[in-house]
């Protein structure tokens, strides 16, 4: 796929050596220049001072958790939040002049950071079929081509509904409560794409999809593992929690392939001596293992400690809580003895001398807690690796008590949420029962398309109108130039959005642009001003409080445009009072209180100062598997492969980005400068494959398939990653992973486990 070509960096790309720490006086520097080059002064301080706030503003970044009320710090927030949120409270425009400036064709010849630099959407535009333009269109006339569609399609399920962790809960509660009444469970979300591997295995192995600790229980275990994730960029305020955790005296494993700033000193600026001091040394070990190798290193531990339960009967493992509460463990046992180290020590790189000090980590550890995120998740292996993580959890009880747990860490800010409203395509027949009771229709119960599926669908022509609801659908997505000739072949896409993203270039017959209120704009409806919830990674609900004055006259917010859709297209079908949910959002969360648990008395418990901590099952002694007990499993050994002259791939984030949204074209931990069409590759490979610094290189993918998936021109950086991997941007290499490259049983992509080639560049045409 070629590249795109707005606002390339005219400056050459500069490579500095990458930091041993995060945050500190940069992060703080370079937070405020960004937000005031969006915006003024003043509405910089408005969303700064009551961002994470009680009352205030919920930062739409990551889903990180809130200290509890009395023991936030005034300035609550991190370096990329402060960015995020700024760049929506920005105040440049896109109005109807620029689309008549500029086509679709030559908007799709953008990059993704000129598109969001462009400012907020204004108005509702339209681009007809034959046209190559956006043009206005009022609200009215949007919810009829809209209603139209929908009710001329010959079933339901030609209809797909997907949205992103920024939609609040009361707004993905009644994206759900639409789509299920006009009759199909077509929900994909950004979860498929990011921590469905966590959801499957939570639930197979402890009958919950959801972690099980608290910032409590972050700040008072006694060792951590931090795996697959990059907290200094992906969830800066994790370091806050890590750094207590460090001060109580706990202990930290870092494992990944790249060494990365946060994982390895944190200077926090908010404390003296993350401002003149040397901060905090966050890794104790620091596991630099290969891609795809975390099943093997906890498969290599749980023989460990069987092993040191043999020499020390009695000691080792926890015998009441695995009598009490688990199954499978002698079967489990039994199959964990047969790992083989050589297997162990080829998938992760590590020696077995490694390993054997982290084991005695764990065995001076009462309180231990394994954190992850994609790092783990999107490989073809996602699943059992953390169905592995809770074997080991569980053989020392590290389940159910204080300090200790399973930690999955979430990217997006309410993605969480948007599964506890019912946006999945799989919700068991209890929610859709519950919705039953409370609105007097019968839900689809035929599970519904993921975001893969959805794809496929469209692809097919089994799928005829896409809505979104927030979100970059089509760069986030796998598989790029399939992707994108799938939304082509839609009838209808509509995107609801703040801000222009590439999405919106890429059109079906007629297309559609919905434009919304942010977080952090008032909302004023016809009942009063409103506010809404949204959940974090540690199940904690609370409110988020627009303060700014919206961004146009013509926005709608999400609840009011789904509201007013459904209302349309539905025609009194179901018992649904669109028109009073619009009204006041207090009474949609008085109808999710009778429908999901733990949210009884939703509207008096959530306005209370820190909101409502949502129950989990495994924190009550309560497993609801099918056994009605933990399970321990047996997950075979597996590794990625790259054949010789091949490399693993994995994409990544840069530091200055906000999921697919370059803000530039820096990565300032990493010490890349001026360009994301970079390649990071350890200087041995490099020497092997006979490729030198500074080389233009393609990115082509290997799959079983006769497609040729080719990312062109990036440039090779010597970089320590792991020997037999390399690691580059997304959503620019998206292009390179395959549709059918997904996770067993969970059907993510596999966007960190691509087999690759690099080839010289062709030099480009003299001009």
């Amino acid at each position: 796929m070629p590249k795109p070509t707005g606002d390339e960096p005219k400056d050459p790309l500069t490579v500095t050596p990458p930091k041993k720490w995060a945050a500190g006086v940069p992060a703080v520097v370079h937070a405020l220049e960004y937000s005031l080059e969006q915006t003024s002064p003043w509405r910089a301080g408005v969303t700064l001072l009551t961002m994470n706030q009680v009352d205030g503003i919920d930062c739409p970044g990551c889903a990180w958790a809130d200290p509890t009320p009395g023991h936030r710090h005034r300035n609550e927030y991190c370096e990329n939040g402060a960015k995020h949120i700024n760049d929506e409270a920005t105040t440049r425009r896109v109005t109807a002049d620029f689309f008549r400036r500029h086509s679709v064709s030559e908007l799709g010849r953008q990059s993704d950071m000129w598109l969001n630099h462009q400012g907020r959407l204004t108005e509702p535009m339209v681009k007809r079929p034959g046209s190559d333009h956006y043009e206005p269109i009022s609200w009215d006339d949007a919810f009829g081509l809209l209603s139209e569609e929908l009710t001329s399609l010959d079933s339901p399920d030609e209809a797909v509904f997907y949205t992103s962790g920024r939609a609040s809960n009361e707004a993905a509660f009644v994206l759900q409560l639409f789509a299920r009444a006009l009759g199909t469970n077509n929900l994909p979300d950004c979860s498929n794409m990011c921590h469905e591997s966590s959801g499957f295995a939570l639930h197979e192995t402890l009958g919950t999809g959801k972690g099980t600790v608290s910032l409590h229980d972050i700040h008072h275990a006694d060792l951590i593992f931090l795996v697959g994730q990059n907290p200094g960029t992906n969830h800066p305020r994790q370091l806050s929690a890590l750094e207590q955790a460090k001060l109580n005296g706990a202990r930290i494993v870092a494992v990944n392939p790249l060494p990365e700033a946060g994982l390895l000193r944190f200077k926090n600026p908010q404390q003296i001596g993350g401002v003149i001091g040397r901060g905090i040394q966050i890794a104790d070990r620091f596991l630099h293992i290969r891609p795809g190798g975390d099943l093997a290193l906890f498969q290599g531990l749980n023989r460990l400690l069987l092993e040191a339960e043999d020499a020390d009967p009695g000691r080792v493992l926890d015998h009441d809580f695995i009598r009490a509460n688990t199954s499978g463990f002698e079967e489990f046992s039994r199959h964990a003895r047969t790992i083989d180290w050589t297997d162990v020590i080829t998938a992760t790189g590590l020696t077995r001398e490694a390993i054997e000090k982290v084991r005695d980590d764990v065995l001076r550890s009462e309180r231990v807690i394994v954190c992850w995120a994609m790092g783990v998740t999107q490989h073809k292996h996602g699943v059992a690796t953390i169905r592995e993580i809770v074997n080991f959890l569980m053989l020392r009880g590290n389940l159910g008590r204080a300090g200790a747990g399973a930690c999955p860490v979430r990217g997006h800010s309410n993605v969480q949420g948007d599964r506890t409203m019912g946006v999945w395509e799989q919700m068991p027949d209890s929610f859709l029962d519950a919705l039953q009771r409370e609105f007097g229709f019968d839900p689809p119960r035929a599970h519904g398309l993921d975001s893969v599926n959805s794809i496929r669908a469209m692809r097919e022509g089994r799928v005829r109108f896409f809505l979104a609801l927030a979100g970059n659908f089509v760069r986030a997505a796998p598989d790029s130039a399939v992707t994108e000739e799938a939304m082509r072949k839609c009838r209808l896409t509509a995107h609801i959005s703040t801000k222009l993203n590439r999405s919106h270039t890429v059109c079906g017959q007629t297309a559609l642009i919905l434009p919304t209120l942010g977080r952090t704009e008032r909302d004023i409806q016809a009942d009063g001003e409103q506010f809404v919830t949204v959940e974090n990674s540690m199940s904690e609900v609370h409110t988020s409080h627009g303060r700014l004055k919206p961004a146009s006259k013509l926005l709608l917010s999400e609840v009011a445009i789904l509201c007013r859709l459904a209302g349309r297209t539905l025609d009194g079908r179901a018992d649904i009072p669109w028109k009073q949910f619009e009204a006041d959002y207090g009474t949609i969360r008085d109808r999710i209180s009778r429908i999901v648990p733990g949210l009884h008395d939703f509207n008096r418990r959530v306005a209370r100062p820190g909101g409502i901590t949502l129950p989990n099952p495994v924190n009550e002694g309560v497993f609801p598997t099918p056994q009605g007990k933990a399970l321990f499993t047996c997950n075979a050994w597996q590794m990625p492969y790259a054949p010789e002259g091949h490399l693993l791939l994995q994409t990544l984030r840069s530091h200055d980005q906000w999921n697919t949204i370059p803000y530039t074209p820096n990565d300032r931990y990493r010490g890349i400068h001026g360009s994301r069409r970079v390649v990071l590759v350890n200087p041995a490979d490099l020497r092997e494959l006979g490729l030198s610094e500074g080389q233009h290189v393609d990115l082509v993918s290997v799959w079983t398939d006769d497609a040729e998936r080719r990312a062109e021109d990036f440039v090779v950086v010597p970089y320590p990653t792991t020997r037999g991997s390399a690691a580059a941007y997304y959503p620019e290499t998206n292009v390179l992973v395959p549709l059918d490259s997904v996770a067993e049983s969970s059907n993510q992509p596999t966007s960190k486990g691509i087999v690759v080639r690099l080839e010289p560049a062709s030099p480009p045409p003299r001009s």
